[in-house]
């Protein structure tokens, strides 16, 4: 097996992302590899369709933000969301905040080539919409044009006991004959 030197974990700053950068933080521990904790911003961020300001005439027009602004924000939010892993960082080689504007899987790719990782990890939602069954889900994308190995980690299905108990019963399965009773 290939040791890791370099792990790459983007994030939408969701609970959901936040189970793969644990889970990142202790394989980089383990590897002693380098981390680089990524979040791409999307453009639509960068319009502000509500505003408290807009009650004023003449404020912001309907104009953009400027992009520096808007990566400077997406920047601040990534850093409060790595406050709680900054102790399992003390124990790391290295760790990379890069945020970036831009479509989500072709970014990630993109960074994944330049830093040259030998793995991303991600944590895919779970829910089924009409984007992911017309293009796929951004984990889906990434994995097929990824330079490296995709591994993608997802939280534990909640146990059902009522499965397969009651479908029987519903088709009139199992079947009492008189030989039974």
């Amino acid at each position: 097996m290939k040791n890791l030197s370099k792990i790459l974990v983007p994030t939408d700053l969701s609970d959901h992302s936040r189970r793969a950068l644990e889970y990142g933080c202790s394989l980089a521990a383990d590897e002693k590899a380098e981390l680089v904790v990524m979040h791409v911003v999307c453009e639509l961020n960068a319009w502000e369709l509500y505003s408290e300001d807009a009650l004023y005439v003449g404020i912001n027009n309907g104009k953009p933000w400027p992009l520096d602004r808007v990566l400077a924000e997406a920047a601040l939010d990534l850093s409060r969301f790595l406050e709680p892993q900054l102790t399992k960082f003390k124990e790391l080689r290295s760790v990379t905040k890069r945020v970036l504007l831009g479509s989500v899987a072709q970014q990630i790719n993109v960074v994944a080539e330049e830093e040259k990782a030998d793995l991303v990890i991600m944590s895919p939602r779970r829910d089924r919409r009409l984007r992911h069954w017309l293009g796929g889900g951004i984990t889906d994308q990434v994995t097929r044009k990824s330079p490296c190995p995709v591994l993608s980690i997802t939280p534990p299905l909640p146990s059902q006991p009522w499965r397969k108990k009651f479908v029987p019963f519903f088709f009139g399965w199992p079947r009492q004959t008189t030989a039974t009773l």
